[in-house]
């Protein structure tokens, strides 16, 4: 049984430049339906699989494009589905920073949201308008000076490097904003051009100038150091928070821990089967409305395949892989599974081993995704 639920919302008022996750263009669009068919979703799902929660997510999409009685509604069928503890339940809520108003903020309070996650990606009003992002550097002020005034203490924002055009100097200036904001919680990304979005059609006509390797390395090593100056503790490769304010929900990822998703093309794994929803909008209503899952995908993962999951997700936080953790879900040793490629790993420098732990050296969380092949197909 799953303790943490994440909620997808694929409506947007604008499509970003850079953007793969299942969404689509708000107008027009059987937005009440999509509720109604996630009601029975999250229905059938905690009949079935169990409704007590510790983590709670919505994303998107963007969430807050919803007018607030549709937010009201989404919120009422979570909390008539799930159950949650709202003094020690991390409930969290993406949102743009132009589309927070006083009147969505207090429908969030109001049904338990506790957590703001603001998709910032730059205080830049020039790269906004590159990236395709509507907000301006104004608009992410207000919605923090917002968020603060209905009750929220734990905002996270969202940072993007390696942007077109974005030099070192301009992604410095972007942390320096975000510091001056106070926010518990950071999370900075590089740009990944992904098939079927606008940037990657741009960069395959050879429009689109994008910083390099090196400078990427060079905002990636700065966004490092910058934050453990300012009292963050970087906890995973693109995530720092002040102590006690980590992603609860995201954990539950990197820990390769079980989850519920509900919504077209949202992601699930329960007992160790991974699913997922079917991402057209109209054909998850038809599919549930028929009375069936709304699965695209369902993959009942191998030993083996469990196993990888848990080095190449655990090592992306900072504290590695546990040996004793490792052991007691697989009943196996590391190092009797994947001995050879974390002694390659470690001889390389990109991997160190503690005690308890195997996790990234510096040199090791440049080149992640590196590292992380190397635990595939060791078996």
């Amino acid at each position: 049984m799953a303790t943490s639920a994440y909620f997808h919302i694929p409506f947007c008022a604008h499509i970003c430049h850079y953007c793969d996750f299942n969404k689509v263009f708000a107008a027009g669009q059987p937005i009440d339906d999509y509720l109604r068919a996630m009601d029975k979703e999250m229905a059938r799902t905690a009949a079935e699989f169990g409704n007590r929660l510790e983590t709670l997510f919505i994303g998107g999409g963007t969430p807050t494009v919803l007018e607030p009685a549709q937010l009201g509604r989404l919120l009422e069928s979570i909390h008539r589905h799930f159950q949650f503890d709202p003094q020690t339940a991390e409930f969290t809520v993406e949102a743009n920073p132009d589309g927070l108003t006083k009147e969505k903020l207090a429908v969030l309070r109001e049904a338990g949201v506790n957590r703001l996650s603001l998709g910032v990606q730059t205080f830049d009003d020039r790269l906004l308008q590159a990236i395709g992002r509507t907000h301006r550097r104004g608009d992410i002020v207000q919605a923090v000076e917002r968020a603060r005034e209905a009750g929220f203490a734990n905002i996270s924002l969202d940072l993007m490097y390696g942007l077109p055009g974005q030099t070192l100097e301009q992604f410095l200036a972007d942390l320096d904003a975000a510091f001056s904001l106070h926010v518990p919680h950071l999370s900075a990304y590089s740009l990944i051009l992904e098939p079927k979005t606008i940037f990657y059609n741009e960069w395959r006509k050879g429009r689109l100038h994008l910083p390099g390797e090196e400078a990427e390395a060079a905002m990636y090593e700065a966004a490092m150091e910058r934050t453990e100056a300012c009292g963050y503790q970087q906890y995973e490769i693109s995530n720092y928070a002040f102590p006690g304010f980590e992603s609860r929900h995201n954990l539950t990822y990197w820990n390769n821990e079980e989850y519920y998703g509900i919504g077209a093309g949202a992601h699930s794994y329960i007992g160790g089967v991974r699913r997922a929803n079917i991402g057209p909008v109209r054909h998850y209503i038809a599919k549930v409305d028929n009375g069936e899952w709304p699965h695209r995908d369902v993959h009942r993962l191998t030993l083996q395949e469990q196993m990888e999951e848990e080095m190449f997700l655990g090592l992306r936080k900072t504290e590695g892989v546990s040996k004793a953790r490792f052991r007691q879900k697989f009943g196996r040793d590391m190092h009797d599974i994947f001995g050879k490629a974390i002694r390659a790993e470690v001889e390389n420098g990109r991997l160190e081993e503690t005690e308890t732990h195997v996790r990234l050296t510096k040199r090791g969380k440049l080149l992640g995704n590196e590292v992380f092949a190397a635990f595939l197909g060791e078996m």
